[in-house]
């Protein structure tokens, strides 16, 4: 008899967008990109509040776009501290990443995770930060973590 998974995990080469809000991982999936998404999910539905989650522990009570995407690369160990928007313009490599991806201007930021946009803006899926639409990266600088 098979052992039970502790998370659940998707087939397939993306994640899947649950109906509650949280994103199940792909199995195939690089550990990290895993430890990623359940760390999102842990806020995926939390309130926006601009300045949210730029505590040293990462903790708060609601997020902001930046704040969120710390939060969740944080569970991966991909940061030490949490980044605002500008932050995120010049961290990780330069261009787009094969499981994460980062996007980054002035004024917002949102990443790519297993395809899944992971987004405090377009909120409409039960006020979950996880979007299955994708997003024009238009006017946004694209970064990714080392060998993601």
């Amino acid at each position: 008899m098979g052992e039970v998974p502790l998370y659940p995990e998707a087939g397939g080469p993306k994640a899947v967008l649950q109906p509650d809000g949280t994103a199940i991982p792909p199995a195939g999936a690089p550990e990290a990109v895993k430890q990623v998404i359940r760390a999102a999910n842990r806020i995926a539905t939390k309130p926006y509040r601009y300045g949210g989650g730029h505590t040293f522990a990462f903790r708060d009570s609601a997020y902001d776009c930046s704040g969120s995407m710390s939060f969740a690369l944080r569970g991966a160990k991909l940061l030490k501290a949490p980044l605002a928007s500008t932050g995120f313009m010049s961290w990780g490599s330069s261009g787009p990443g094969n499981w994460i991806t980062t996007y980054a201007n002035s004024g917002h930021a949102y990443m790519v995770v297993a395809g899944l946009r992971f987004d405090t803006s377009g909120r409409a899926k039960k006020g979950t930060r996880w979007q299955a639409e994708p997003r024009s990266p238009g006017s946004y600088t694209a970064r990714h973590p080392a060998g993601l």
